[in-house]
């Protein structure tokens, strides 16, 4: 196993530009492989992110929410990032998740650094429903004990008011928020608050993302705010689809983007909102699905239903069908460097 204190040398290596530059493309959310005697796999989770760099991934966010991150202990943790840090050579950035309480969110964001992250998803505190000023202190005092960048998480008892989103957009260190609320009227005002309250050049700087569980359903009004970044689960088990949608967003091909939401992307979020912690249990069971045993997700989280498998065994047959005959003059992988055959899993 690899550990944090032997990182790799591309680690080591001096970072050309700021992280919130390096963010492009799609962005990459690796689950987390555990073997048959459920301890974590760096094997196979070293394949499954070398598939996802060979597929065209913008970055990697290692031992986030996909990955499981609220399962792992700090050591497992440690082990991952640094993997994941190998695997990349300096290709993309890495980002690894921290969370928790506020000590605690400050030792994962130790760990990650000596693994060689390049920066930290910052994850809702553990529990509480805190205050706005409890929030500013949390995410600042965050920023404050690690040498990375980080980029903030908005959900669930993480949500900001657009006046401490400008607070903490001024605060050194951090670069970015992810939005995985949802509201758009509450996005808008964020923006606009860090355009007027934090000033012209750290309102250039600071990148908003799309951070729902299927990012691609609410692509379209993302970007009417001027949010292009999106995290993309599907990229983890069919990364055909992930990037042929992406093309056609960017590109401005209406018809692709559409026939791509209505056969696959909506019928997919559907079939998540049938069980419990599906965002992550079915993203693993699709990587599966494509070829590559990662193991089945850690307690509490549950597996999908036989029925619920099945389905989408289908759908990931239809996305594909529908991702192929969207490709563009060049050929399959045009894009991305990679066939129709295996996905972000199988080699």
């Amino acid at each position: 196993m690899t550990s944090p204190s032997s990182s790799s040398s591309s680690a080591a290596a001096p970072r050309a530009r700021p992280l919130a530059e390096r963010l492009e493309g799609l962005l990459f959310f690796p689950v987390t492989a555990y073997g048959p005697d459920g301890a974590v796999d760096l094997d196979v989770f070293r394949r499954h992110v070398r598939a996802g760099l060979d597929a065209g991934a913008g970055a990697v966010f290692a031992c986030c929410g996909t990955g499981e991150f609220h399962a792992l202990a700090p050591q497992e943790f440690a082990e991952c990032v640094a993997a994941a840090v190998d695997e990349t050579g300096g290709r993309v950035p890495v980002v690894a998740g921290t969370g928790y309480g506020t000590a605690l969110a400050c030792q994962f964001a130790s760990l990650a650094e000596e693994a060689g992250a390049d920066g930290l998803l910052a994850m809702p505190p553990y529990l509480v429903v805190p205050s706005q000023e409890g929030l500013l202190r949390h995410y600042r005092t965050l920023a404050g004990c690690t040498g990375l960048d980080v980029v903030v998480y908005q959900r669930d008892n993480a949500l900001f008011a657009p006046s401490t989103v400008a607070s903490l957009a001024r605060t050194p260190g951090i670069v970015g928020l992810k939005d995985g609320h949802g509201d758009l009227d509450l996005m808008q005002r964020i923006i606009s608050a860090v355009r007027t309250e934090a000033g012209e050049e750290t309102a250039g700087a600071f990148r908003y993302f799309n951070g729902l569980p299927t990012a691609e359903q609410t692509g379209l009004a993302y970007r009417g705010l001027g949010v292009t970044l999106y995290s993309s689960a599907v990229f983890c088990f069919a990364p055909e689809i992930a990037l042929a949608f992406h093309r056609a967003l960017t590109t401005g091909d209406d018809a692709t983007v559409n026939r791509l939401l209505d056969g696959f992307f909506r019928p997919l979020v559907e079939l998540r909102a049938k069980g419990r912690g599906y965002a992550v249990s079915l993203v693993k069971a699709g990587v599966r699905l494509r070829g590559l045993d990662v193991g089945e997700v850690r307690p509490p989280l549950s597996e999908p239903s036989g029925a619920h498998l099945r389905e989408l065994a289908e759908l990931i047959e239809r996305g594909l069908e529908l991702a192929a005959d969207s490709e563009p003059a060049g050929g399959p992988g045009a894009e991305s460097g990679t066939g129709s055959v295996g996905g972000a899993g199988a080699r």
